[in-house]
Parts: C-alpha cells; sequence; structure tokens
C-alpha cells in the first residue's frame, strides 16, 4: 500500500516539475522564472525524499539537504542580482 502512494505521489510531484520547468521556458518576467525555479528546487528536494522512503535509506535525505542548501544560495545570489545587478559588492 506505502509503495503505490508513493509512487502516485511521486507522480504528481514529477508533473508540478514538468510545469516548473514550462514556466522556468516561458515566464513573461525575470522574477517569474527565478520563482519557478526556487519551486524546481522544492519539487526535486520532494522527489528525492520520497525516493529515500521508497528505498528506505538514508542517503536520500542528505543529498536532499545539499540541494535545499544549494536551493537557498542559488535563490539569494539572483535576487540579489536581480536587485543591484551585481552579485559581489
Amino acid at each position: 500500500m506505502l509503495e503505490s502512494v508513493l509512487l502516485l505521489v511521486s507522480l504528481m510531484v514529477a508533473v508540478a516539475l514538468v510545469l516548473n520547468a514550462w514556466r522556468l521556458m516561458i515566464g513573461p518576467s525575470t522574477a517569474d522564472r527565478i520563482l519557478a525555479l526556487d519551486t524546481m528546487y522544492i519539487n526535486s528536494i520532494a522527489l528525492i525524499v520520497l525516493l529515500g522512503l521508497y528505498f528506505q535509506t538514508d542517503l536520500y535525505y542528505e543529498a536532499a539537504l545539499l540541494i535545499a542548501m544549494l536551493g537557498f544560495v542559488s535563490t539569494a545570489a539572483l535576487a540579489k542580482y536581480l536587485i543591484r545587478g551585481d552579485i559581489i559588492e
């Protein structure tokens, strides 16, 4: 029962990931594209956590944590670049 629910939820997250990629490609503004990229990070974290639940191992949780840290730093850097035009002052 748990395996079928995990596969169903993984399919839903994968569809959300595809829709975010679509928004990233044709977003009307740069801010929409940055938000789509940030949401793709969150969806990929959810997909990796679901994969860790499916295989019942802790290694995937560390990978999800690493992607979360990289996603936060890259979103902050892109937002700073969007506001000021320069990342490093």
